[in-house]
């Protein structure tokens, strides 16, 4: 346990924060999930399920739970996996 009372402060502080952060992660996971079923089931919503998994990821980085080059990263691997399979759809 923290002797003083500002580190009693920051373990008060940081179990809000740490909650805040998960719920935050938890649903861009969600959204980054729902983008990646939709691209293998080559739905018509994919677009927009992309669209919408980029959006929380941008939250997430304006509210400091993740990095930019982290959110960068997502995106890129989730756009070239919509257009590997949509390459692979216009060859078929």
């Amino acid at each position: 346990m923290a002797n003083t009372r500002s580190a009693q402060k920051r373990i008060r502080s940081d179990e809000r924060k740490r909650l805040r952060n998960q719920k935050v992660r938890s649903r861009v996971k969600t959204f980054v999930k729902k983008a990646e079923q939709n691209i293998v089931s080559q739905d018509e919503v994919t677009v927009e399920s992309i669209r919408l998994a980029c959006s929380e990821l941008d939250k997430a980085v304006s509210k400091g739970v993740l990095h930019k080059n982290n959110a960068a990263r997502r995106k890129s691997r989730l756009m070239a996996k919509f257009n590997k399979a949509n390459a692979a759809n216009a060859a078929a």
